[in-house]
């Protein structure tokens, strides 16, 4: 991709953000501000997103799970078979003309569970695993640091369903390894596990990831040795100074919500009179796990903690790009022709891991200043000053190389990428 002709660029603005995040990925050109907590993703912030979703998709095939797609629109009934209706105050509610009522799905239980019932009828048909991607809507009172809390989001949810608890509990476990794994394919490694209320969506207990950053609004009291966390909302830890696990002192911070499971039990079950026939012919009741991860808000988490005083620094696994070419002193014909004859040889063996900046309106001290704000994990600069060679710099490191394009070849295919 040439950068003079990407949808969206790198800005300057001046302006009030409530995180760090979302001042980056506006400025970098990853998202836009439609209205309070509703956003435009343009193309850099989609692929962001892109990536996000392959690596969910890859971790939740592994567990055996399927995915499909439910609707956004809801029929009141459902949400009134569960008693929801009311209770859930973040439901976005809406009227047709014709007269039917219809919410924006915060959440998916009440389509699900339907749809489980009309092809779960026996102990053969257990156990189940769907999953879906798709976007979320929750009335929320105050949006706020950009995509990190909004009244639009895209969403992963995964249901289960089992014959008994037990079965239900293997599973669980298995899920919390495999957000383990997601969570540090997309960069994140120091996630806290809570135990947490699942408030208005169920009333049993849940899980909750959180990775620790300034910009969160989830206080935790942790464990900097151990995997002891907890949130200082359902403990009171006034009096305890040292970790129960391995009595080193216990920390206190706040952190973002990235993901959660929540053990349903039979709720939704009962409210949907999902059964099934066991082996011995006895009528059961389907036990049933959800488990969410916030895509978009996992973008903003990553650049909350991956990032310095200069820009983004994407883990290579999400980055829009893996090479960022920058053409530099491009009125020099030279310069200009090595500078495309590279990008075309990298275009050719790379196919869409390249950002060309090929501006010739724009300084050198811009560019370099938007590949640092934009965070493409490499960069190489082409130049009066390099001649035939390429300057080369890993976004996260300090250190610059000149290498051949051949050297460059052998360093990318290394690499992997």
């Amino acid at each position: 991709m040439r950068y003079s002709n990407l949808f969206g660029k790198a800005s300057k603005t001046v302006a009030q953000y409530e995180s760090r995040s979302h001042e980056l990925l506006v400025k970098g050109g990853f998202i836009d501000q439609v209205a309070s907590g509703i956003f435009n993703f343009l193309p850099l912030g989609k692929k962001v997103l892109s990536k996000i979703e392959t690596i969910i998709r890859e971790e939740m095939n592994n567990l055996g799970a399927q995915e499909v797609l439910m609707p956004i629109l809801h029929p009141k009934s459902l949400w009134q078979k569960t008693s929801r209706w009311q209770t859930v105050d973040v439901l976005f509610k809406t009227k047709s003309r014709y007269g039917q009522e219809y919410a924006l799905a915060p959440t998916h239980e009440e389509t699900i569970t339907p749809l489980a019932k009309k092809f779960i009828k026996s102990y053969k048909d257990l156990p189940q695993a769907l999953y879906h991607i798709t976007a979320k809507f929750r009335d929320e009172p105050r949006p706020k640091s950009g995509i990190l809390r909004g009244k639009e989001f895209l969403m992963k949810d995964l249901y289960s369903f089992h014959i008994n608890q037990e079965n239900l509990l293997l599973f669980y476990q298995k899920v919390i390894q495999s957000y383990l794994k997601i969570f540090s394919r997309c960069g994140l490694d120091n996630i806290k596990i809570t135990e947490a209320s699942g408030g208005s969506f169920t009333k049993k207990y849940s899980h909750e990831f959180n990775v620790l950053t300034k910009a969160g609004e989830v206080n935790l009291i942790y464990c900097s040795t151990c995997n002891f966390a907890q949130n200082e909302e359902i403990i009171n830890l006034t009096n305890r100074k040292k970790c129960p696990n391995c009595k080193t002192d216990l920390l206190s911070g706040k952190a973002i919500e990235v993901g959660n499971i929540f053990n349903l039990e039979t709720k939704f079950s009962d409210a949907f009179d999902l059964r099934f026939i066991d082996k011995d012919g006895l009528e059961k009741k389907v036990w049933m796990g959800c488990y969410g991860i916030g895509i978009s808000r996992l973008m903003g988490a990553v650049v909350e903690v991956k990032n310095d005083e200069k820009g983004i620094i994407w883990p290579a696994s999400i980055a829009p790009y893996q090479i960022h070419l920058i053409g530099l002193d491009l009125a020099d014909s030279a310069v200009k022709n090595f500078s495309y004859n590279i990008y075309q040889k990298l275009v050719k063996k790379y196919a869409n891991q390249v950002l060309f900046d090929d501006r010739e309106n724009v300084s050198n001290g811009e560019k370099l200043l938007d590949s640092d704000l934009i965070g493409i994990p490499w960069r190489l600069v082409i130049s009066k000053k390099t001649k035939e060679k390429i300057e080369i710099k890993k976004r996260s490191d300090k250190t610059v190389r000149l290498i051949s394009f051949s050297q460059l070849d052998q360093l990318l295919q290394s690499l992997k990428i």
